[in-house]
């Protein structure tokens, strides 16, 4: 006999299918590529307020200067909180609009936050917003472990980079 599985976990199933949710790009953090070897990226969900929401939606946001830390509460397990991304205040909010650079806590579960924590931890190793867009009506940060470049390093890439453009070039005419 084959087992049918209940109808709550049917509903279930259905929820958890991410794949076909429509991708509403924000912003981009360019820098952070320019300035650091991304070496793994991670999508992680984002506590905001309705105003902040609001003000995402019209596309009044920076990544600029951004980063993500954990903070250690005694007796609880780490949270991921993400620092300096500038959210404009809504042009059409009250009072109670939210403050442009407070720190935002990151979702991730349990397993995620400890796998990522032990990425951390190694030398030279921090986590920075690669960018930020809508996954359905959630809002989404793409987060990338990332290593700093030196100068030399900045400057090859943009060697790179050249050479990969003068390529294109001769390729098309």
């Amino acid at each position: 006999m084959k087992h049918q599985p209940h109808p709550s976990q049917r509903e279930q199933s259905k929820v958890l299918d991410h794949s076909n949710r429509p991708i509403q790009h924000i912003v981009s953090n360019r820098k952070a590529r320019h300035d650091y070897f991304v070496t793994d990226t991670i999508e992680a969900g984002i506590v905001l307020q309705g105003t902040e929401v609001k003000s995402l939606r019209a596309g009044k946001c920076n990544l600029q200067d951004s980063f993500a830390m954990f903070e250690h509460k005694k007796g609880v397990a780490p949270e991921l909180f993400a620092y300096g991304i500038h959210i404009s205040p809504y042009e059409q909010g009250s009072v109670n609009n939210h403050m442009p650079t407070r720190p935002r806590k990151l979702l991730l579960k349990r397993s995620q936050l400890q796998k990522l924590y032990s990425r951390v931890q190694e030398k030279g190793a921090t986590l920075v917003p690669l960018s930020l867009y809508f996954s359905g009506q959630y809002a989404k940060v793409e987060l990338g472990i990332a290593k700093g470049k030196a100068k030399y390093d900045k400057r090859e890439s943009i060697k790179r980079r050249d050479a990969e453009r003068a390529l294109r070039r001769n390729a098309d005419e």
